[in-house]
């Protein structure tokens, strides 16, 4: 588990952002690859992760979420500043939805890993 000791799951106080690096070290750590191993090792299933995404196809990590690529269609938007009308054109967007058991664990709960979603 990637902790610094700032954060708490259960509080609203000091956090921090995870890295690459500090993906990469937790492998270090944990599965007991060298550090280049384990860089390697987490640029490969990011990497991965992205292609797939890029491609438009959903990335569903059991336990954690999904990833998911959405179109959307032209619309008429307003600059806020100038009350502007103007084109926004058709985009994909990517869109993360979180699984039950991360957003129980967010909040404190325990979920059964078996029971997936």
């Amino acid at each position: 588990m990637i902790s610094d000791g700032l954060s708490d799951n259960n509080s609203t106080g000091p956090s921090r952002t995870i890295t690459r690096s500090d993906l990469a070290d937790a492998v270090y750590r944990a599965v007991g690859l060298s550090r280049a191993e384990s860089a390697a090792m987490v640029e490969t299933v990011l990497g991965e992760i992205s292609d797939v995404i890029a491609g438009g196809e959903t990335v569903k990590l059991s336990s954690f979420g999904s990833f998911i690529v959405r179109a959307k269609g032209e619309r008429v938007g307003r600059n806020p500043k100038t009350g502007v009308e103007a084109a926004i054109s058709p985009r994909r967007v990517i869109v993360f939805k979180a699984s039950h058991v991360l957003k129980a664990r967010i909040n404190g709960q325990f979920v059964d890993n078996e029971a997936e979603d």
